[in-house]
């Protein structure tokens, strides 16, 4: 049985924001741990995944996911170990991967909308936070997208917006260990060159020293683009599209360019290269491909323990941190993936 006074830090959602999210939008409080009802699990936090997609649960628009109740917490992937269960599935001391808050404590029942909160068995010998990185939806994410939806071949040319981030760092070595010329987008130099010299990728474009991205894409990708993985959108596809080859394919995975504008977004106006190029453009969420989680985790472990796959992850240290390195997701600070440590490991 948990302390009746157990203090639970937490960030709410305490308005919906316009534009970029501030100290308005986020506030920190504390309050006491309630008793769990029947049915229910209380969740220790240790790490918090910070995503770009959170940004759209605040928004009261239709999504695959319910949009954050003002005045709940906010949400976001943790890693944590139940401590007190009044429901069957899940025992005291599991380790669990779930849909939770930015809080030291979560009660749960185990679900948030469709998805259901998954018990770690076995870590691989890698460390928890992993979970939330390669091993976890941005892992997952790179992994079911490149090999289900873009389905690459040997030789054929893959071009990777937001390169050097969590998700797109990791497209490019998968990409590279399936035989692809990769080349990644990226904004800064030396972005750049930790895609060329460390993760192996054949080129990096950086897009904040070009003023035509569309010609920077043709000398990087001289024989065209098979498979654009994208991440930004904006003139970022704009300009992948005059460059992709004939039964191209586009797996669109995120947008980031879009989730703080307060007006329309134009564009993007080449959409007809779909039509004349008889492109396939794909949206994907991993939830598709729960019944494929065990041997994606089977491969991406293999990958890391055998140094395949490099990534890097930016752990911010405490939760009244958060706010603060949520930003860093929108002016592009972080290096690698973003996860915040709420609690030290028992």
């Amino acid at each position: 049985m948990i302390s009746p006074t157990l203090t639970n830090r937490k960030f709410i959602l305490a308005q919906r924001p316009i534009g970029l999210p501030t100290r308005s939008d986020i506030q920190y409080k504390e309050e006491v741990v309630r008793p769990l009802s029947d049915g229910e699990i209380l969740i220790k936090n240790y790490f918090l995944s910070l995503d770009p997609a959170i940004r759209g649960w605040m928004d009261e628009v239709k999504s695959y996911l319910p949009p954050i109740v003002v005045g709940e917490a906010m949400r976001g992937t943790t890693i944590g170990k139940v401590v007190e269960s009044k429901n069957p599935e899940f025992g005291q001391g599991d380790l669990v991967m779930g849909l939770n808050g930015w809080e030291d404590y979560s009660i749960s029942t185990g679900y948030v909308g469709p998805n259901k909160m998954g018990v770690i068995e076995d870590t691989y010998g890698l460390p928890w936070e992993y979970f939330l990185s390669v091993l976890g939806p941005t892992g997952l994410t790179a992994y079911f997208g490149l090999l289900d939806v873009a389905k690459p071949k040997a030789g054929e040319t893959i071009l990777v917006s937001a390169a050097a981030g969590a998700v797109g760092s990791i497209v490019g070595q998968i990409g590279k260990l399936k035989g692809c010329h990769v080349v990644g987008i990226a904004g800064s130099a030396e972005k750049c060159d930790w895609l060329k010299q460390t993760l192996g990728f054949d080129a990096a474009i950086n897009y904040k020293n070009t003023t035509d991205l569309a010609n920077a894409i043709h000398q990087a990708c001289p024989k065209g683009v098979d498979i654009y993985f994208e991440n930004v959108g904006g003139e970022f596809l704009d300009a992948a599209l005059v460059n992709m080859n004939n039964f191209g394919r586009i797996a669109m995975c995120g947008l980031i360019a879009n989730y703080n504008s307060t007006d329309p977004v134009p564009g993007p106006y080449n959409l007809w290269q779909i039509i004349v190029k008889s492109l396939t453009v794909k949206g994907f969420l991993i939830r598709d491909f729960v019944d494929k989680f065990p041997p994606a985790f089977g491969d991406i472990s293999v990958w890391v323990n055998d140094g395949f796959i490099q990534h890097r992850d930016h752990v911010v240290d405490g939760l009244e941190n958060a706010y603060d390195a949520f930003l860093m997701l929108f002016d592009g600070s972080n290096q690698g993936k973003l996860t915040v440590k709420i609690s030290d490991q028992d």
